[in-house]
């Protein structure tokens, strides 16, 4: 069953002006270190950090909250599988609430994709809840 959806569009250009602007401090209250890694390596750095930044607003709107309600945004994180495929995981107050909508015997699954096309970013989450595995 479907427990959530969200989506997000940023704006590539908007995400390098405030990294021109703040730098670190907007990196380090953003993003994880795994993150940061990612984009720093990438050709692309505004619109890695941009895809980030939609999937974690995204994340927020699947969870029913926003980031109104005390989700910090190092409580949502991107990485990504070998594959490439990008992996959402959830802590602190963001676990807490993911485990609060999840029914009993269902465990949940965060579905999260990610795409560009300069100047946008866009991120699309669905929260799903799967019966438990024995």
């Amino acid at each position: 069953m479907i427990l959530g959806i969200g989506t997000d569009l940023a704006n590539i250009d908007r995400i390098q002006g405030t990294l021109d602007r703040f730098g670190d401090r907007f990196r380090n209250r953003v993003f994880t270190e795994t993150e940061q890694r990612k984009a720093e390596r990438r050709k692309d750095v505004a619109g890695t950090y941009a895809k980030r930044w939609a999937a974690k607003e995204a994340c927020s709107k699947a969870l029913g909250t926003g980031l109104a309600m005390g989700i910090s945004w190092k409580d949502m994180a991107v990485s990504n599988l070998r594959t490439g495929q990008p992996v959402m995981h959830v802590t602190g107050w963001a676990r807490d609430r993911l485990d609060a909508m999840t029914p009993p015997g269902f465990e949940a699954v965060i579905h999260v994709t990610l795409t560009d096309d300069h100047p946008w970013a866009q991120a699309f989450v669905v929260i799903e809840a799967l019966p438990a595995k024995e």
